[in-house]
């Protein structure tokens, strides 16, 4: 096999590694706390880039050394991807309890128009409800380690399959590097379509939005439960 089709298939399965059920549960858990589907996308390449930047630190580093992570690091590394989705999920039905959920356009001028979700529970009696808010500014640097703390996580799988692929280290290199771009690719169109549903129940009924994100919530805390499991 070519060094070219090697890189290819990195790419590809770069994809395929961003559908992977944690994946898609922890982006979605980050889609939940978004106003607009840009923001959700934005959320994605930031959870894209931080895993990919680990797995090229870490996997590059093991690559060069030609060294392989024993298994009680790669236990201790799951283990902690579970808890990290708890934590998410758990979050995520917290702000559900505690929050009365009140949904809006939101419009900046005559063309930009977009939902905006806020809380009207810590409202003093009497008191108009206020409607501004602040758009987000900066690293989504949730996101980012999240995706830093799934890239830990799978760093040992993909030195084994890089390893497999590749005849040499400069080669399984470039793979994890091309890996890592095909799952920020992936992660950015897939935060996009788990974004949808959540924008279209809000926009039509609240009540429909707030399920869907409990769904989200308990769908986190399960997958990390039996993950630890």
């Amino acid at each position: 096999m070519s060094a070219l089709s090697v890189l290819l298939i990195g790419f590809l399965l770069g994809i395929r590694h961003a559908t992977e059920a944690d994946h898609l549960v922890a982006v979605a858990t980050l889609a939940t706390r978004q106003h607009s589907l840009a923001q959700s996308m934005r959320q994605g390449v930031a959870w894209g880039v931080g895993h990919s930047v680990t797995l090229l630190l870490f996997g590059g580093l093991v690559l060069a050394l030609g060294a392989s992570l024993p298994p009680g690091v790669a236990t201790t590394l799951e283990l902690l991807v579970g808890g990290m989705l708890i934590v998410l999920g758990a979050d995520v039905l917290r702000r559900l309890v505690q929050q009365r959920i009140h949904i809006h356009v939101h419009a900046h001028g005559a063309t930009v128009r977009h939902l905006h979700a806020h809380n009207h529970a810590v409202a003093r009696p009497g008191a108009a409800a206020k409607h501004g808010h602040a758009h987000a500014a900066g690293l989504p640097w949730r996101a980012l380690a999240v995706g830093m703390t799934h890239g830990l996580a799978g760093t040992a799988a993909l030195i084994v399959l890089s390893l497999g692929a590749a005849q040499s280290w400069q080669t399984g290199l470039a793979f994890i590097v091309l890996f890592g771009l095909g799952s920020i690719a992936g992660m950015a169109v897939l935060s996009m379509v788990i974004a949808i549903p959540l924008h279209l129940t809000a926009a039509r009924l609240g009540r429909g939005f707030n399920v869907l994100t409990a769904v989200i919530g308990a769908c986190s805390c399960t997958l990390g439960l039996l993950t630890i499991c």
